[in-house]
């Protein structure tokens, strides 16, 4: 197969705050294979996450080193590309840009979308969650009216149903409750709302952020402790009264085994995975498991998002809005109807290049 590899930037129409820094633009890198007259694309963003943080001159590097060993191999030779994998410790954002681009490739050749081909029913994607990055309860207030259409900026969503705060401010739970209130406040129809602490919290914090947002009708708490310290999560499980869902913590389907008596649910993004392969193979051990999966998003355009849009009928909550709050996305895929991502018909991701006017 013949590789292409390219980066290209996206800037946010509002830069999101969470408790380890704030994004307001990111570079990621689109790659695309072509085999018998049809091309796959896939994407990758950088994270900062895990041992080695993710950047995008690292996955652009491997992405190009591994290019010329792909050239003898065809898409459909999984094995073999998994074996590449392996033997060169490609990143897992390298690997997860590879292998989009393959499923998209796959998708295109049988003429069927991804979701057809898995068999799913795309009646079955609930509603993703719009994300309130960390701010003053001001600025909280005025991100949810510009959110649902009633702010300074005209919004091009229409029903929102569900919303995630980010919490685990460095200034302290009093500022994230006054926070939480702002949110609340501004969106009295909403009845979902989940809360993110990016590992923000301790284990004492987050029992009483817990409490206290239980009675606030929170859905679940997601990460909140840091990296490194699950130790801490059995308490909470034993402890906590919302559900305790882990994204940091859990890159792959390794991860979840270990989690498994700790925790209520996982987050599952396709950079920490490393593609929609061990996605679903993620999903399957979850469920395996008995535990709840959700879906989640770093600075990802709308063809990451179209990617892992395939695999959403067989998740229980979505965070699938990154691509909603950029100014300049190159792609069009995935629609926003009726508070859902919902994938097209179009074969494969069905994604295509925006129009430039």
């Amino acid at each position: 197969m013949q590789v292409q590899i390219q980066t290209f930037t996206v800037h946010k129409r509002f830069a999101l705050k969470i408790s380890r820094g704030t994004t307001a633009q990111t570079t990621n890198v689109w790659i695309k294979i072509e085999q018998d007259g049809i091309e796959g694309w896939g994407e990758a963003s950088p994270f900062s996450i895990g041992e080695q943080p993710q950047t995008t001159e690292r996955i652009a590097r491997s992405l190009q080193a591994v290019a010329p060993l792909l050239k003898a191999i065809h898409p459909l030779e999984r094995q073999r590309i998994d074996q590449l994998f392996a033997q060169t410790n490609l990143p897992s954002a390298a690997c997860a840009a590879i292998d989009i681009a393959l499923h998209d490739w796959l998708g295109k050749s049988a003429g069927l979308p991804l979701w057809k081909l898995w068999g799913l029913e795309r009646d079955r994607i609930v509603p993703t969650s719009v994300t309130i990055g960390i701010n003053t309860p001001e600025g909280a207030k005025q991100r949810v009216e510009d959110w649902l259409g009633k702010g300074t900026v005209e919004s091009p969503l229409q029903d929102i149903q569900a919303l995630k705060a980010k919490l685990g401010s460095p200034e302290g739970i009093e500022a994230d409750q006054a926070m939480f209130e702002a949110v609340q406040e501004a969106a009295p129809n909403i009845d979902q709302i989940s809360i993110d602490a990016n590992g923000g919290w301790t284990v004492e914090t987050a029992l009483k952020m817990a409490y206290w947002l239980r009675d606030r009708n929170v859905t679940y708490i997601e990460q909140p402790l840091a990296k490194g310290q699950e130790a801490g999560l059995k308490k909470l499980f034993e402890l906590s009264p919302l559900p305790i869902f882990v994204d940091e913590s859990c890159f792959t389907s390794r991860s979840i085994p270990a989690l498994s008596n700790r925790v209520h649910g996982i987050n599952i993004k396709l950079m920490k995975s490393g593609g929609l392969s061990e996605a679903l193979r993620m999903i399957h051990v979850a469920k395996a498991h008995d535990l709840k999966v959700m879906f989640g998003c770093y600075s990802d355009s709308t063809l990451l998002n179209s990617a892992i849009a395939q695999l959403s009928p067989l998740a229980d909550y979505l965070d699938l809005d990154s691509h909603l709050n950029l100014i300049d996305d190159p792609f069009i895929g995935a629609m926003f109807q009726n508070g859902r991502v919902i994938p097209s018909d179009r074969p494969g991701l069905g994604v295509a290049l925006r129009s430039r006017s």
